[in-house]
């Protein structure tokens, strides 16, 4: 297939036009947004590359699509020529992402010029509502969640473990005996973004803040202990996660969700969330 030209490699001297196409849709962006608002836009901080197609007939500087390439493929924004020129540096080099995650359209788009080399995905979850909520919930939040201590890592690691498996359908313990997972999931907790209930020493529910830019804050790993489902801690425990990132961080609260979880989905919004787009992963 001929590949459309295009796609670059973006540096410090596109932040601005980056920014512009971040702030513009927020809650969608969220992912890429934190980390360039802690990292920079160096790849070798970042944990991976931006890349950018400038509208033609324009200068540089401006852009009209946008892509992280790192442990996961995030399309934010693109046209199929755009998608087109990003699957096109995406498959000069062998595949290290995870995923392919973000904005449905995008995803589902770049996933159509990748599937043939990259292919066949260990699954594709094409609808996955976005959610998102700017006040406080309301549903009242459960006083015993509360941020996860450092000294309690060890406490906490096998309900992310456990939450990991049943979400994602592999152990993330695999590859490496789980060091670069125990890392990800410390650096959470110091960062004061990993929230639990404890009884008895174990965790009953948990959530995490994954990605925090200057305007939302993405709850992702909500979770509750087996023995304990169908009892209201998953609405209570996410609300209280809400609570601080609306009224304590002062962002707005998102989330994205399976389609098919519709549990899920009537217990987020029975603590305020509204649907404001949605998302799609490819997991390989």
């Amino acid at each position: 297939m001929l590949r459309l030209a295009g796609a670059r490699l973006l540096d410090e001297r596109d932040r601005l036009a980056v920014r512009a196409m971040l702030t513009a849709d927020p809650v969608a962006s969220c992912m890429v947004a934190s980390r360039i608002e802690n990292l920079g836009m160096d790849p070798w901080r970042l944990g991976g590359e931006l890349w950018g197609c400038e509208p033609r007939g324009l200068r540089a500087g401006r852009l009209d699509s946008l892509c992280f390439a790192g442990s996961n493929l995030i399309p934010l924004q693109g046209n199929r020529s755009a998608l087109r020129a990003f699957a096109d540096r995406a498959l000069r080099r062998r595949r290290v992402c995870s995923s392919v995650v973000g904005p449905a359209e995008q995803v589902m788009g770049l996933w159509s010029e990748l599937e043939l080399d990259w292919g066949p995905a260990r699954e594709v979850r094409d609808d996955q509502p976005l959610m998102s909520t700017g006040k406080v919930s309301d549903v009242p939040p459960d006083p015993l969640v509360r941020p996860v201590r450092p000294d309690e890592l060890d406490r906490y690691l096998p309900a992310a473990i456990a939450m990991f498996i049943e979400e994602v359908g592999v152990d993330p313990r695999a590859g490496d005996g789980g060091a670069s997972y125990r890392a990800r999931v410390a650096e959470l907790i110091a960062a004061g973004r990993a929230f639990a209930r404890f009884e008895s020493g174990e965790v009953v529910f948990k959530a995490e803040i994954g990605a925090l830019s200057s305007a939302v804050g993405q709850i992702q790993g909500v979770w509750v202990h087996p023995d304990r489902r169908g009892h209201g801690l998953g609405s209570t425990g996410t609300a209280a996660v809400v609570d601080r990132l609306v009224r304590g961080l002062g962002r707005t609260a998102s989330l994205y969700v399976n389609a098919y979880n519709v549990v899920a989905q009537s217990a987020y919004k029975r603590i305020g969330f509204t649907r404001v787009g949605q998302y799609a992963t490819v997991l390989f």
